[in-house]
């Protein structure tokens, strides 16, 4: 009996791109591979990769650079390319690390396995397209069979690329105009998920609240999808990421707040509280249409808790527009942050902006003085919570204190609590006490157990 072939998955970015790898590892056992413990160890290495940030082009290509002596003493390997950053540099690849064996886009994911046993005869294979194939669009086999981290939570992707023209985004270069998946389609695949024991799902989209424009004509669809995904029974929990603030409609609000499934959690992206540094970015927004959309959510949906997106340095932000986004920052009170430091990525209108770029010193400085602010209004946040109840869905053992187990509230918070005499296995449902607010995580004391998982918790991928 043959030995089975061993694969590994390193994913960079977002979100979307772990749903890729996860889907991809549900092809690759699909042709009868198995995961590897380790990149020595592995037939198969594939980079999952992203290219909002260059710091992400070097990651991969340091990363490239350490297997090409893997690759020497073992030619029979075979490491591919995919994601973003391959949708952009497609040949440049192969130019700049010649032992790579396949480049795949982002719309060419469920070609892996063949362009792989291809190369296996054929020499090195690139296959890039600039759009979706509508007929791959629609096989749901990849998302249904994917090898999650956590059995009982899955990633859905409602839709792919991005129709908005924000300047410091390359997003629509590399994913491509939006396109959005049949409603028909979505409801089969979560129904098919919840049947399997998935009872969390999180909804993904460039711009979740535009979901269904392109299918209509006219009016987004994305309220009547969360309505709908919410009568799907076994389905506890439903998440979404992300929306944009210039499309936040008061149907979506509506659906959020009468719909029991969808956790009171928002993610809104601010980037800047500068009217002028939004304008430049073209966001399509300013901050008090903004800060009323905000105001609608927080006082129609019961206990929200919102986070938000904020760039430091695009081209031209001064002293004062920082100022103003530290003012704006301050008065949401969000409950965490995403904060980046801007960085120009060949092919938008921010990377010609190179007279107006900000100085390193005063990026890093400007970042610095943001970080507090957001630590102090999430630690005001955390410790309100202290002394509530809270249904936890339990995720297993603490990264860094096995005695310790790990959860998210219905918020999307992470609290830790100590490990009881009950087994809790992951997708456990559990009320927690919480005893202590830190900026970024909460602490608790375990009540009782609402239910049991209804899963069996499967292999983990690697991810970077």
């Amino acid at each position: 009996m043959d030995t089975p072939r061993t694969f590994l998955i390193r994913t960079f970015g977002c979100q979307m791109n772990e749903h890729d790898s996860e889907r991809l590892a549900g092809l690759l056992v699909g042709e009868g591979m198995v995961e590897a413990a380790n990149e020595e160890e592995a037939d198969v290495m594939v980079f999952n990769t992203c290219t909002i940030r260059e710091n992400a082009d070097l990651k991969l290509y340091s990363a490239l650079g350490q297997l090409k002596a893997v690759k020497e003493r073992r030619p029979s390997m075979q490491i591919a390319v995919g994601g973003c950053m391959a949708q952009k540099d497609r040949g440049e690849i192969l130019e700049r690390a010649g032992w790579v064996d396949v480049v795949f886009g982002t719309h060419n994911l469920a070609s892996t396995p063949r362009l792989l046993e291809r190369a296996r005869h054929l020499g090195p294979q690139v296959e890039v397209w600039d759009a979706p194939d509508p007929v791959a669009n629609r096989d749901m086999a990849p998302a249904l069979y994917a090898v999650r981290e956590l059995a009982f939570a899955a990633w859905m992707t409602i839709q792919t690329g991005c129709d908005n023209s924000c300047a410091y985004c390359i997003v629509p270069a590399v994913r491509g105009a939006e396109i959005s998946r049949p409603f028909e389609d979505l409801l089969m695949e979560a129904t098919m998920l919840a049947a399997n024991g998935v009872t969390e799902i999180t909804v993904l989209g460039q711009n979740v609240n535009s979901y269904g424009r392109d299918i209509t004509g006219r009016r987004p669809m994305f309220a009547d999808l969360l309505r709908a995904l919410g009568e799907i029974e076994g389905i506890e929990r439903i998440r979404f990421t992300s929306p944009h603030p210039k499309d936040l409609r008061p149907e979506t609000i509506a659906a959020m707040a009468e719909t029991k499934a969808v956790c009171p959690q928002l993610h809104l992206p601010l980037q800047s509280g500068s009217d002028r540094v939004l304008s430049a970015m073209r966001r399509g927004y300013n901050v008090e249409r903004y800060a009323q959309r905000l105001a609608r959510a927080r006082s129609e949906i019961e206990d929200l808790a919102v986070t938000t997106d904020l760039i430091v340095g695009f081209p031209g932000e001064t002293d004062r527009d920082f100022e103003k986004t530290l003012e704006v920052v301050a008065a949401c009170e969000f409950d965490s942050a995403y904060t980046f430091i801007f960085s120009p990525r060949e092919g938008t209108r921010g990377a010609d902006m190179t007279e107006d770029f900000v100085g390193d010193d005063v990026v890093k400085e400007r970042f610095a003085r943001l970080k507090d602010v957001l630590d102090r209004s999430a630690l005001r946040r955390h410790a309100a919570r202290v002394g509530r109840r809270e249904e936890v869905l339990v995720e297993g053992p603490s990264r860094r204190n096995v005695q310790m187990l790990s959860g998210r509230t219905r918020q999307g918070k992470l609290i830790h609590f100590p490990v009881v005499d009950e087994v809790l296995r992951p997708g456990a449902l559990a009320y927690v006490d919480v005893t202590h607010g830190a900026p970024y995580h909460l602490m608790g004391e375990f009540v009782s157990t609402i239910r049991p998982p209804r899963h069996k918790t499967r292999i983990a991928l690697l991810s970077s």
